[in-house]
């Protein structure tokens, strides 16, 4: 299981959740990933490195090809991670909205 450290940092560069939103359209060639950016073949294969390492992306290699697609498991558990503290801050913005609403 990968680490939540792992993932977060995984997702804190825009070019890799730039890929992953890419990949919720279904699997693409690693050349057909690094299309949209400007930066090199090599530093986009370095950003996927740390998306499959992080769990978040699997790599399967067909003929000369390399393919990517989706790992939604470590996504989830950052998401439940996250959502343990939705009740706290539901709460905070509802206090601070009565808090508007009573000091115009």
């Amino acid at each position: 299981m990968t680490s939540l450290d792992t993932v977060f940092s995984a997702l804190s560069n825009s070019a890799r959740r730039d890929i992953l939103a890419r990949l919720t359209h279904g699997e693409a060639a690693l050349s057909d990933l690094a299309m949209p950016f400007e930066m090199t073949q090599t530093a986009v294969t370095k950003h996927v490195r740390i998306l499959e390492n992080a769990g978040l992306i699997e790599m399967e290699k067909r003929g000369r090809t390399r393919y990517c697609r989706l790992s939604t498991a470590p996504m989830k558990e950052a998401a439940d991670w996250l959502q343990t503290y939705k009740a706290f801050w539901e709460e905070r913005l509802d206090g601070l909205a009565k808090y508007v609403d009573e000091n115009p």
